[in-house]
């Protein structure tokens, strides 16, 4: 099983939101002529990488849960003009929404392993996914999803 990396999704008021995004920059992406992959650059570079590529994603954490994935397909690391080692996640183009997470606020990224991240959302039922994101939350919030 993967390892995979969890971030808090900064800026993002919900999951629409982080699709949207998503979405915009894999069309930028398509009319520069590249690949429709999104590119997520942080300061730290994991050390794990072999256990995170392949199969791993980056899990994205909105309002305090764990919301959504992105495969993540490849991890590279540069130095910036500042001399600054940083990383960029490149990030398949699908969000694939997960079962509904709490997670506490925290900084940067952290490892997540394969037992401790939420389900697809497609894996738990058609009923529970076509549930508004909001309604889908609260239950989380009450443990009963």
């Amino acid at each position: 099983m993967a390892l995979h990396l969890i971030k808090l999704c900064v800026g993002a008021e919900s999951l629409q939101d982080l699709k949207e995004w998503v979405a915009e920059s894999s069309l930028t992406a398509i009319a520069a002529g590249l690949q429709p992959h999104t590119i997520h650059t942080t300061r730290m570079v994991p050390k794990r990488l072999d256990e995170i590529l392949p199969g791993g994603s980056l899990y994205w954490v909105i309002k305090g849960q764990v919301a959504a994935r992105q495969p993540l397909l490849d991890i590279m690391t540069f130095t910036g003009g500042d001399g600054i080692t940083r990383c960029n996640l490149v990030l398949g183009p699908e969000v694939i929404e997960t079962a509904p997470q709490p997670k506490r606020p925290f900084q940067g990224w952290r490892y997540l392993k394969a037992e401790d991240a939420p389900r697809d959302l497609g894996a738990i039922g058609d009923d529970v996914a076509a549930m508004p994101e909001d309604l889908r939350r609260e239950l989380a919030e009450l443990g009963l999803l």
